[in-house]
């Protein structure tokens, strides 16, 4: 008891800050992204359902105008009241240069499109209640910000269900002019939904004050059935944030730490002070790094090379037999470089330059084990988040979390390798924007190819995971025919469940790197982001190609290429 009160006591004092499982009371005992992502899943999920309620409450205690400020300039005033329930139809549309007319031919696919993202029955308000959905809530929460952000235009696409006939539209029209909107699009058709006359579907853009005015409108209306806010540009409104530039990665070092030395009796260097308190030392060290730092030098200690030194020489005894052909030829190239070398231990910044040499990808030191969405993000800039610190010196084979060693010989050499390092940054890029249940997914599919793959090497199986090759025991097992291999398919390897407390049953062969990740493309386009992304390595930016102009510019530049690649290919061709 004394030891648990000690832990407890110790876990206020420890350097990492920025925990996010303490907090929340983690479970896990062996920290896994997989399980780190799952649990994160679970606490937004309990966190968004807690402020839906809340402001729900809000919403049905005080009206809609008491929840934002006051409209200024051109938005409506308080006091004016815009009536629907009680005016009588009109039938006068505006003219078809004014806004894309009513169509009820081809629109089925948009309106239905539309209509699977409105709320679910357990998030959607009662009857009578005229609080606020979660699209409106997240709007809300925007516009109240600043009186700027308030009178921000807003683009947002409104899903009206008529049940007294088209005649109604002319009403929400008015309002929407009333309300100084404009009109971008209108889509209507006959509804499925029994009591529903029409389905229509207006996309407009608004003040954020006025449009929040103008749903709670609609809302009164007895016209109407139901009525839901779309959010148009959703990137800025409610889709999760994630990082545009390498920079913004500072920003990305929230930590699952319950298992950590201070925390857990069961840690090796759970008793050792000195142990801890170096710890301690190196992850202020990598709070304190910032973009465009260089990577802080760590004077490693005597204890610390010795550790480094028995996991090398393992590895480099099992390398050769076991480890796949990309592997070797990296490691090989770090050792004639002298970066790799028993007594001493490697550097982030020379092992980062040697990196940034191969294939663009660069380091950051971090403090420990990240959160699932924070680590994969930096892996879409070709940077990719390593400790410091080594692992305590009696367990040299073994650590329940990464560590430098883990690092480098597991990670690093790979990352070396062209067709490697653009499959690691391919993870990265889907995860951005990525809901919370596909970051489980692609956790999952990082821990069974990155951590733990295996692929075919002349008809052998050969390991490239980094949790293999660096720890012999489970490399071994891995290799032998005490588990079961399955071909790498993305899909079924998402949903597998995996096992932490002791060596895999179950792990997944790859053909190839290139063939892993074209399997991989595949399943990621089938992921429900509404948007795609590229990673632009001119200016370390991560653009959104979510327009014409921005597809109509990457085509350019892609004929560019393609014309230096002809040129190329005719001189070759060309008789000496």
């Amino acid at each position: 008891m004394m030891a648990v009160a000690a832990a407890q006591k110790n876990r206020e004092m420890f350097a990492i800050k920025k925990s996010y499982s303490i907090e929340n009371g983690y479970p896990s005992r062996r920290r896994s992204l997989v399980d780190d992502a799952r649990f994160e899943s679970l606490v937004v999920k309990q966190n968004k359902q807690t402020v839906l309620e809340e402001a729900r409450n809000k919403a049905n205690d005080a009206s809609l105008e008491e929840c934002i400020q006051q409209a200024k300039g051109e938005h409506v005033p308080a006091e004016q009241n815009v009536e629907l329930q009680d005016e009588q139809p009109n039938l006068e549309l505006p003219l078809e240069d004014e806004y894309v007319a009513v169509d009820d031919i081809e629109t089925e696919a948009t309106i239905e499109n539309c209509a699977e993202q409105e709320p679910a029955d357990d998030e959607a308000p009662a009857k009578n209640d005229y609080g606020l959905t979660e699209d409106e809530i997240v709007l809300a929460n925007a516009a109240s910000e600043s009186p700027e952000a308030e009178a921000a235009v807003q683009s947002a696409a409104l899903v009206v269900r008529l049940k007294e006939g088209i005649s109604s539209l002319g009403r929400i029209l008015k309002a929407i002019e009333t309300f100084h909107g404009t009109v971008q699009h209108v889509e209507s058709r006959q509804s499925r939904i029994q009591g529903v006359d029409h389905d229509v579907l207006i996309k407009l853009d608004m003040t954020r004050g006025n449009l929040l005015q103008l749903i709670r409108s609609l809302r009164q209306s007895g016209s109407f059935s139901s009525m839901n806010l779309l959010a148009e540009n959703n990137l800025s409104v409610k889709a999760p944030w994630f990082p545009k530039h390498a920079s913004e990665l500072d920003n990305c070092n929230h930590l699952m730490t319950k298992y950590e030395p201070d925390l857990d009796m069961n840690h090796p260097g759970f008793a050792d002070k000195v142990y801890r308190q170096r710890r301690k030392e190196i992850a202020e060290i990598a709070f304190a790094f910032k973009y465009g730092d260089p990577i802080p030098h760590i004077n490693y200690t005597e204890v610390e090379v010795k550790t480094w030194r028995s996991v090398f020489r393992t590895v480099q005894d099992l390398a050769p037999k076991h480890a796949c052909a990309e592997y070797r030829a990296a490691f090989q190239m770090l050792q004639d470089e002298q970066i790799f070398v028993d007594h001493r231990l490697p550097q982030l910044q020379e092992m980062s330059d040697f990196l940034r040499k191969n294939t663009g990808f660069t380091l950051r030191p971090a403090a420990g084990l990240l959160t699932a969405r924070d680590f994969l993000a930096s892996l879409a800039f070709r940077i990719f988040q390593s400790t410091q610190y080594v692992r305590h010196v009696n367990s040299p084979f073994h650590t329940p979390e990464p560590d430098t060693i883990h690092e480098l010989l597991g990670h690093m050499p790979l990352l070396a390798d062209p067709s490697f390092a653009q499959f690691s940054q391919e993870i990265g890029l889907a995860s951005l924007g990525a809901s919370d249940e596909e970051i489980e997914k692609l956790s999952t599919v990082y821990w069974f190819t990155v951590e733990f793959g295996l692929c075919k090497e002349h008809g052998q199986v050969k390991a490239y995971g980094a949790g293999l090759l660096s720890a012999y025991g489970e490399l071994l097992h891995a290799i032998s025919d005490k588990c079961e291999h399955r071909a790498f398919e993305p899909a079924a390897t998402a949903i597998q469940p995996y096992q932490d407390q002791e060596y895999q049953p179950i792990y997944y062969v790859a053909e190839s790197f290139e063939d892993a990740k074209e399997k991989f493309r595949r399943w990621v386009s089938t992921m429900s982001r509404p948007f795609e992304v590229r990673f632009n390595p001119h200016t370390e930016r991560v653009e959104i190609l979510d327009s014409v102009d921005k597809l109509d510019t990457l085509v350019h530049q892609m004929n560019t290429e393609i014309l230096h690649l002809t040129n190329a290919i005719h001189k070759l061709r060309r008789p000496f």
